[in-house]
């Protein structure tokens, strides 16, 4: 990666290669109009769905904590991230079936680190997928 310091002290990813756990495929990255939108930085328990599932409940400290959290951030491929939007694991489930156990088990992770609740469909397919892989640890922050 390579980054762009830029005159107000921020930084920005200027280009770099992206392995995308979503889709199995290698990205490269270069920052510019016609190309920012191709990597996007996703909720992996998306906003919304926290929301409804008990984010609410959540003190502004906690949903501040949550939305800039190390294990909900993944950098994945933008169009990727647009087809998940805000699902949770019952509607949508990475094309990259390799990535599925890691991926489940991640939002297990937090929604149990912020005390979210699943839907029965939910836990329904995150039991499907974890089936697949017995020996999946969930990540730790």
């Amino acid at each position: 990666m390579q980054f762009e310091f830029r005159s107000d002290s921020t930084c920005v990813i200027a280009n770099g290669v992206l392995q995308d756990p979503y889709t199995g495929q290698t990205i490269n990255f270069v920052r510019g109009v016609g190309t920012s939108n191709e990597v996007h930085i996703d909720h992996v328990v998306a906003v919304s769905d926290a929301w409804q599932k008990g984010a609410q409940q959540l003190s502004s400290a906690q949903r501040y904590a949550f939305y800039n959290d190390p294990l909900n951030l993944l950098a994945v491929s933008g169009s990727a991230n647009a087809q998940k939007s805000d699902s949770d694991a019952a509607s949508w489930l990475p094309a990259n079936k390799a990535y599925r156990c890691s991926f489940v088990a991640r939002q297990v992770a937090v929604k149990i680190s912020y005390n979210l609740w699943v839907t029965q469909a939910e836990y329904d397919a995150i039991y499907r997928v974890l089936q697949q892989c017995p020996d999946q640890a969930l990540p730790s922050g």
